[in-house]
């Protein structure tokens, strides 16, 4: 028994096709038949049975699948250990990626990552500040770029930018006619806003609430594609950092202006989960990200 053998036994596993297998690992289907049949004769019972279409996994193949999945696991994660040792980044990066910046920052990243370092994965989720922390927090993010509100980076955390925060409304809406809104026009005004907790969220009411008044919010959406939606009906306003409208104000599809008296401005900041140590691939992604977000945080600002 060896990995060559126990790997083609799960290719044929997955694709339920001697020849489709073949094909997959581009060798003869000879050579697939002999290694299954090696296997079979040293464990004395048969892998698959064949059908009409193909193959299926026989009893005793179903059995001992899972046991060869471990084996294959472990294999490859002693390579990526050996080859992160010997200074090749390797192996699956998990990154968070604010709504605002994901489309443009995702493209570079996964075009200089392709171009300088191959061997590593991206594993993107999108969400907003509060739903990046919770999955940080756990260990199931190992890298995000994050929103924070106030004067402060939190310790721990790598500032790469500040962005103002903006009033978006539909193209002819004249609200928004000016560069400017100030806080107070807010007041009486339909809103479509992620809900609660939510940094941005608890900015907007703690500010209000200063003001003496409360924020009209219509519409509760924790997607950054439903909020520009509903705004660009004209049926509420949104408000957003610029760079998640910089396309649609280009194209004539949505109208912005910064919200001024007083402003929110943001902190665009770069984490790290505390749960282990970043591989060597991870250091590599972090090394791109403190370039392009400062890069793209200017290219998209108004």
């Amino acid at each position: 028994m060896n990995l060559d053998q126990l790997e083609a036994f799960e290719l044929v596993a997955q694709l339920g096709s001697l020849s489709k297998a073949a094909k997959a690992s581009a060798v003869a289907q000879s050579l697939i038949s002999r290694k299954l049949a090696q296997l079979e004769a040293e464990w004395g019972d048969r892998l698959f049975h064949r059908t009409g279409r193909g193959v299926v996994l026989s009893e005793f193949g179903m059995r001992i699948r899972p046991h060869i999945q471990l084996m294959l696991a472990q294999a490859e994660q002693l390579r990526n250990e050996v080859k992160d040792a010997a200074g090749v980044p390797i192996g699956t990066v998990h990154l968070g990626v604010l709504p605002s910046i994901s489309r443009e920052l995702t493209t570079a990243l996964f075009s200089r990552v392709r171009a300088s370092a191959p061997g590593v994965r991206l594993r993107i989720t999108e969400g907003f500040s509060g739903n990046l922390d919770e999955q940080l927090a756990s260990g199931r993010l190992d890298i995000a770029v994050i929103n924070r509100y106030g004067q402060s980076t939190p310790a721990g955390e790598e500032a790469l930018g500040r962005i103002d925060t903006y009033v978006i409304g539909a193209a002819g809406n004249a609200d928004l006619a000016g560069q400017k809104f100030p806080f107070t026009d807010l007041k009486g005004k339909l809103l479509v806003l992620p809900p609660a907790p939510n940094g941005l969220r608890s900015a907007l009411d703690h500010i209000a609430r200063q003001k003496g008044f409360s924020l009209d919010v219509a519409i509760e959406v924790d997607t950054l594609a439903a909020m520009k939606e509903v705004a660009a009906s004209g049926e509420a306003l949104t408000i957003l950092p610029f760079p998640a409208v910089v396309q649609e104000v280009a194209a004539g599809i949505l109208r912005a202006a910064r919200l001024v008296q007083p402003g929110i401005p943001r902190t665009v900041t770069l984490c790290i989960t505390k749960q282990r140590p970043l591989t060597r691939a991870g250091r590599f992604v972090l090394a791109e990200l403190r370039e392009l977000v400062p890069e793209l945080l200017v290219r998209t600002t108004r």
